[in-house]
């Protein structure tokens, strides 16, 4: 299955191909990038994990919600993430759809009756997100790149939108700069398509120095 997703993406018509150039230096000097500031802010950031997995885990569930999604070439991996929601959000998920308040292939809906009280919390403060900085050290994962997709949300991609898993997914992107669920579904895309486009070292850096302010504004987070 994963091989069909990665042929149908080179099968991409010409006018909407995206070339995710190969840069050997680049890669080499972002994997640097990448191992030392996720291994830093773990370390620096442990106190704060170890409170918050504390205030999740009081409701009588697993400190951490761990999910398949897509990385590069439509490999997947296992995503951390504190979690937010009840445990049986999963199952609760198909009772929700029509609720659904994005377009395209994501689910959001701004007040998720699935959310706990401290879920909102980390949510809306990005802090849901930060055990991801395993996945980094791992390698599944970067400091900048599209975000992960889920295995079902890559079932229905087109060619065109499959050419955001030519590249290293990454825990900060233009789309998380650029409102994040305020932008449009098609947006999202382009956004990526952008940015595999442009991406660069200190692309990358101007991009993670832009995502401080819009995660404290709170713009996009639901």
């Amino acid at each position: 299955m994963e091989k069909e997703y990665v042929m149908a993406a080179a099968e991409t018509r010409e006018n909407e191909r995206v070339v995710a150039a190969k840069r050997p230096v680049y890669e080499f000097f972002k994997r640097l990038t990448d191992i030392a500031l996720s291994a830093l802010a773990l370390v620096l950031l442990s106190p704060l994990f170890a409170w918050v997995a504390f205030m999740v885990h009081k409701d009588g569930g697993p400190a951490f919600f761990v999910q398949e999604r897509a990385g590069k070439d439509v490999k997947y991996f296992k995503m951390y993430k504190f979690r937010s929601m009840c445990v049986d959000a999963e199952d609760k998920l198909e009772e929700l759809r029509d609720k659904n308040e994005a377009d395209g292939l994501v689910f959001k809906i701004e007040d998720d009756p699935r959310l706990t009280k401290f879920g909102k919390f980390i949510r809306k403060t990005s802090i849901d997100e930060l055990p991801q900085l395993l996945n980094i050290l791992k390698g599944e994962m970067s400091l900048v790149g599209p975000r992960p997709p889920l295995r079902c949300e890559v079932e229905n991609y087109n060619d065109y939108q499959l050419q955001r898993l030519s590249v290293k997914p990454g825990l900060t992107c233009i789309w998380q700069c650029s409102g994040r669920s305020d932008v449009g579904f098609d947006d999202w895309m382009r956004m990526d398509m952008e940015y595999i486009e442009k991406r660069g070292y200190f692309y990358d850096l101007y991009l993670i120095l832009k995502t401080i302010p819009a995660v404290l504004a709170r713009r996009g987070a639901k």
